[in-house]
């Protein structure tokens, strides 16, 4: 993985990327999901083949050497780890989903499994997408089901069978109200999409689009739908078309945006050999910026564990976005216990255990150093914001 922190200034620069930028490569195979953490700008998890979900710092300068060493490694799945996503309201809780058809749910800030969902999916699990207080999921499975899940009751709620009969993965997502829209193919293989609560309210066939902002692997355009409370629900607006297909598509959070320019959506798309910033902005701000969740959590996980919802802790863009300063993400494994009677004393630290406490410590004192060089580097040669120096 490249290394770029969400909330640096990098990421505004266009050009060629340095073939020595530090890189993210704690997996021993491909990575197969990321997913940014919603309450910390420089965490990010991982998934990978190799079957695990590691979880990153990054700085917000650019470090000299790669990061090879995780905050926290989770290890539970027995095939490959193929979707992630973090809880959007209830901090430190990270979802993953793996080839063995398992849903595992985490709290990165002790290294522990919460909650194993072993027994709801009879297939490969195609995609899963969280409520807006986190309370239930949403989940697609090559077994042809669109299941609702309350995870804490390790219930499936609702259940749909074949949204769209074509054979192709379906892909499901929550909207704000509850309301469940899918994307997938009929049985001629036409691209269709729905939205459904318990029964479809719309269905409609997209012919050659990919059909909300709908975009496919593989095609080379975006298509941007609004959803509405009135018939037909799901209304086309415009579409974005470019000569190059995508081979992937990532978005911008909506604190991320640049308000002055009344930037409403920015995606980034992937090319073969490049990463392509696209903006979609509009000629005024009226009513272009309602609040958004902010990098806030509204809940612990044990709080979230025990039975607690919470609505997102919303921010302001009217006069945009002031990123939070860089908070450590710290993880404290609780101890396990085992029967037997108490020690009057504690285990002394063994040769290795120091060696590693030793080597914790350098690390930190290089990269403490690493930031002041940074600093200095920028001080003596600042970036002007075409990117040239």
């Amino acid at each position: 993985m490249l290394l770029f922190s969400r909330s640096t200034s990098v990421c505004l620069q266009t050009g060629r990327v340095d073939k020595n930028i530090p890189l993210v490569t704690g997996h021993t195979a491909p990575v197969l999901d990321i997913d940014w953490c919603p309450h910390n700008d420089n965490v990010i998890a991982s998934a990978s083949e190799d079957t695990t979900v590691m979880v990153w710092q990054i700085p917000d300068y650019i470090p000299m050497r790669n990061l090879t060493e995780p905050v926290v490694t989770l290890e539970g799945h027995s095939k490959r780890v193929g979707i992630l996503t973090w809880h959007p309201t209830a901090r430190n809780i990270l979802l993953s989903a793996g080839g063995d058809n398992v849903i595992i749910l985490w709290n990165v800030g002790t290294g522990e499994a919460l909650l194993t969902l072993d027994d709801l999916h009879t297939d490969l699990i195609y995609n899963v997408c969280w409520n807006h207080n986190g309370s239930l999921f949403v989940t697609t499975c090559k077994d042809k089901h669109l299941r609702i899940i309350d995870p804490r009751q390790h219930l499936v709620v609702a259940e749909k069978f074949k949204p769209h009969e074509g054979a192709r993965p379906v892909r499901a997502i929550f909207m704000a109200d509850g309301k469940v829209f899918t994307t997938g193919f009929s049985k001629m293989s036409e691209r269709q999409l729905a939205l459904w609560d318990l029964e479809p309210i719309a269905l409609q066939e997209m012919d050659t689009s990919n059909g909300i902002y709908l975009c496919g692997k593989g095609d080379s355009s975006i298509r941007y739908f609004e959803i509405t409370d009135e018939a037909p629900y799901v209304h086309y607006l415009s579409t974005y078309s470019s000569k190059e297909p995508q081979r992937g598509m990532g978005f911008m959070p909506k604190r991320g945006l640049d308000v002055s320019k009344c930037e409403i959506a920015r995606f980034f798309k992937l090319h073969e050999r490049k990463c392509e910033p696209i903006g979609y902005d509009r000629s005024t701000k009226d009513d272009l910026y309602p609040d958004t969740p902010g990098p806030e959590p509204a809940l612990e996980a044990d709080e979230w564990l025990s039975g607690k919802d919470a609505e997102p802790i919303l921010v302001s863009l009217r006069d945009g976005y002031v990123p939070v300063k860089n908070r450590e993400l710290k993880v404290t494994k609780r101890t396990s216990w085992t029967a037997g009677p108490p020690r009057a004393t504690a285990k002394p630290r063994s040769a290795l255990e120091e060696l590693l406490e030793e080597i914790r410590s350098l690390r930190q004192t290089v990269q403490a150093h690493e930031k002041r060089i940074s600093d200095l580097e920028n001080k003596l040669w600042p970036v002007s914001p075409n990117g040239t120096d």
